[in-house]
């Protein structure tokens, strides 16, 4: 039996099976699957992800059980929820349709596009990240997830660009591209549909759902939703294996070595403020005022071997982070 054929079958089965049960399966949850082959056979058949990260889970192999991305160090989702790479949950709003540096170093800059909602009630809008743009030497790499009025998961929403061509990957699990110019950069499909990781070997690895404001999430937060805008955003998860002691940004100061963080962990919605120090006039420009990007010092043009890697999760608080 051909593989999609099987792997329908577990769906149908699981479908089946919660509906002999009494249950209907959950609405919004994405279902997921171990990958790794070496332990595929101790860890078999399709999950769902947890109702706190509908759409945006894996299975962790090893304990058999679905996780969400966005509870690990280097997690950016929600009406902007960071988890740094010192491990401390914090909030950074910026302005709804601005460009923010959310990473800077010596050859590497992320800046991120905020789309957001005004609540009358308060005095910040509701912001998303819809978009990131990845500067490498002089690459460019952008992923965003494009406006929607209904969703559906069978449809990919991603836009995606290299050095201003449009990306076309096949809509199939697994399925690569990698550019010619750059071929250390690599875009896997991580399912048919929404989802990709983006690495460049040796410095990084990125996970990028797209997702939609569902119809409860609006209506729990009042984040009035409408029928023309779903409020298509991403929920990204951020692996480093080389960082200078030097990184700034949003996100990259906190994997800082003397990063002290300022954000009061006693509140219950921790703000990160400053947002002018972040911000840039377009989502491809480095010019942010913590800018430590250098275009020659990116070296992605051509793969290379690296040896002896050793990474971290972050248990003692330093986030994911890998060395040499």
């Amino acid at each position: 039996m051909a593989r999609a054929q099987l792997a329908l079958l577990v769906v149908c089965s699981l479908v089946l099976a919660l509906t002999v049960a009494g249950q209907r399966p959950p609405k919004y949850r994405k279902l997921v699957r171990c990958k790794s082959p070496q332990l595929y056979q101790n860890c078999k058949g399709f999950m769902y992800c947890p109702a706190r990260c509908p759409r945006s889970c894996y299975v962790d192999c090893e304990t058999c059980k679905p996780m969400c991305v966005c509870n690990a160090p280097g997690a950016v989702c929600g009406d902007p929820r960071f988890i740094g790479g010192d491990g401390i949950t914090f909030y950074f709003h910026g302005r709804k349709n601005q460009d923010f540096c959310l990473f800077s170093d010596s050859g590497l800059h992320i800046n991120a596009h905020f789309i957001g909602k005004r609540d009358p009630t308060m005095t910040r809008d509701f912001t998303w990240v819809q978009a990131i743009a990845l500067l490498l030497d002089d690459h460019r790499l952008y992923v965003g997830a494009q406006k929607t009025a209904a969703w559906d998961d069978a449809v990919d929403r991603l836009m995606i660009t290299f050095d201003g061509e449009r990306v076309q990957i096949p809509t199939k699990e697994g399925a690569k591209w990698q550019p010619s110019s750059a071929r250390a950069v690599s875009i896997v499909r991580t399912s048919t549909a929404n989802a990709v990781t983006v690495e460049v070997e040796g410095k990084l690895k990125i996970t990028l759902n797209a997702v939609p404001i569902t119809e409860e999430e609006s209506r729990v937060h009042s984040y009035g939703v409408t029928k023309d805008d779903c409020i298509a955003h991403l929920e990204l998860g951020f692996k480093f294996y080389s960082l200078s002691s030097d990184v700034h940004g949003v996100l990259g100061q906190t994997y800082r070595e003397d990063y002290v963080s300022r954000v009061d962990v006693t509140k219950k919605m921790p703000v990160m403020g400053g947002a002018d120090k972040f911000f840039v006039s377009d989502i491809f420009s480095a010019e942010c005022a913590v800018s430590r990007f250098d275009r020659e010092a990116g070296g992605i043009a051509m793969a290379v071997e690296h040896e002896d890697v050793k990474c971290s999760s972050g248990m003692g608080g330093r986030g994911i982070a890998c060395k040499k």
